[in-house]
């Protein structure tokens, strides 16, 4: 590969990591915005009025049909209310929270001290 080829893919892959994460915050910023964290928590972990939705959220065709045509106890957001375009960033948000440590590797939950 030349060095001329060698830096074309490192920019795009640089830009295409800044792109993801430009995604996800924007996601965030929706999902605070729109008010999910008032039921499912600022991480998706759940909540009293809502279920856990991350990490792992449901797959992205079952995620919308859900949150558009919900019948159970949240309301429906069409997409007049919320276009795909929209839920979408919201799901990327969702799929990049990273799974806890388990409890088995933290010491302070083990009875062990550092």
């Amino acid at each position: 590969m030349t060095m001329r080829k060698f830096l074309l893919v490192f920019v795009l892959a640089v830009h295409a990591g800044s792109s993801a994460q430009a995604q996800v915050a924007e996601g965030r910023a929706l999902y605070m915005k729109v008010g999910c964290y008032q039921c499912h928590g600022t991480e998706g972990q759940g909540g009293n009025a809502g279920p856990r939705i991350a990490p792992g959220p449901m797959a992205w065709e079952a995620f919308a049909q859900f949150v558009h045509n919900t019948s159970d106890a949240m309301p429906p957001y069409s997409d007049a209310v919320l276009p795909d375009m929209e839920l979408k960033v919201i799901h990327a948000f969702l799929q990049s929270i990273a799974q806890p440590t388990p409890v088995s590797q933290i010491p302070l939950l083990n009875g062990q001290r550092k």
